[in-house]
């Protein structure tokens, strides 16, 4: 047993995305104390410097500068606490959305189960970012907003996973001695199903949080995400669009540090799924 759970935690992939995912969040905790410059801050005296290993570069601006000046560097630490904030806001929307209806749905069956599923089918037959842009379109581009927009819009996945998981539950021996003992259906949900669920809803959380901070920075990208001048790698990867001939850096650095993010999140989504799936554990 030892053996199997050294394995699990010394893989170096996924201590490379502990590692990546720790650093990303102190980041985001203190930007102000790693930044070097203020995000806002424009200086275009230096507009679209290159990065300080390149021809031109000042060792003021270590990734370059953007098309106003303001330090690319300084706005990607900025603008991980944006992502990270909608990311996680958004997975308590959506988790708590999803898990409430599956066990509803599973554990009463009947009319309450054909009305939650048939409402998930008609928004799963919408694709997931069109939704996102029409309803961010009426309701208006606000932090608010795009954590409400991706909360509800990704509900369904945890009601559907943990609705199977409930059907099953509902009919083991410790579930139908709590009905013996005269448990109330709510106590019996709270305290013997949720609990039973909530190593499958930790993975579902954690690759939704990779799905959440790619689709806040795809609606800031087409301009529907958090509003400038707040720093989001989205909202960087549009503003340096028009610059990605003479300014590569602009774009491609926060387009890294997204990519790098949602991979380690990945990552470490895989890990979680085999240290907590029981059918795993005599696997790996």
């Amino acid at each position: 047993m030892g053996g199997i759970r050294e394995r699990r935690l010394g893989r170096p992939g996924v201590v490379v995305a502990w590692v990546i995912l720790a650093v990303i969040v102190v980041v985001a905790v203190v930007p102000a104390a790693v930044a070097p410059h203020d995000p806002y801050d424009q200086d275009l005296a230096r507009r679209l410097s290159p990065p300080v290993w390149l021809p031109g570069g000042h060792w003021d601006h270590l990734l370059g500068t953007d098309g106003v000046g303001r330090d690319v560097l300084s706005r990607i630490i900025f603008g991980a606490r944006v992502s990270l904030v909608i990311g996680l806001l958004a997975v308590v929307v959506s988790g708590a959305l999803g898990v409430a209806a599956g066990v509803v749905a599973g554990y009463f069956r009947g009319p309450a189960d054909d009305v939650i599923m048939r409402v998930a089918d008609v928004q799963l037959s919408f694709p997931f970012i069109l939704a996102a842009v029409a309803i961010v379109s009426v309701l208006g581009a606000s932090l608010q907003n795009i954590i409400l927009v991706l909360g509800v819009t990704g509900w369904t996945t945890y009601a559907r996973v943990v609705r199977s998981m409930t059907l099953t539950l509902r009919q083991r021996e410790f579930i139908e001695a709590a009905r013996a003992v005269g448990c109330s259906h709510l106590r019996i949900m709270a305290r013997y199903v949720v609990p039973n669920l909530l190593g499958t809803t930790i993975v579902l959380a954690t690759f939704a949080l990779a799905t959440f901070i790619i689709a806040e920075s795809a609606l800031s990208y087409l301009g529907l995400g958090v509003q400038p001048p707040t720093p989001t790698w989205g909202g960087m990867l549009a503003e340096g669009y028009l610059y990605l001939r003479t300014a590569w850096w602009i774009t491609t650095f926060p387009g890294a540090v997204l990519m790098v993010t949602v991979l380690a999140i990945n990552v470490i989504g895989d890990w979680a799924r085999d240290v907590l799936d029981p059918r795993l554990r005599n696997v790996l």
